[in-house]
């Protein structure tokens, strides 16, 4: 009986990480969705069903490449895209003539 609740117990602590690290990866690939569909608003102006299109797509192509990766690598590809995010906008503030 003993081994039988240790092992539902490591369950429910495997299931519980594996289902945070899926909503992790989901709301990564809607901020990156999200990202890339303003700018293909702005650059190009497309309408609200394409917009949500470039949303849906850009959320599945990163679930697929993400699939086989663990929350330490989710981190940091958050992390250098944040960083990228910044050191675009630095430029942006700062580039001559705007």
């Amino acid at each position: 009986m003993g081994e039988f609740i240790e092992d539902l117990g490591y369950r429910i602590k495997s299931t519980s990480g594996s289902i945070f690290l899926f909503i992790f990866k989901l709301f990564v690939g809607f901020a990156l969705g999200l990202t890339f569909a303003l700018i293909g608003q702005q650059m190009i102006g497309y309408g609200d069903i394409s917009f949500l299109l470039m949303i849906v797509t850009t959320l599945a192509l990163f679930l697929r490449i993400s699939k086989s990766w663990k929350t330490s690598v989710v981190m940091v590809f958050t992390l250098i895209c944040v960083l990228i995010g910044l050191l675009l906008r630095m430029y942006i503030l700062v580039a001559p003539g705007a």
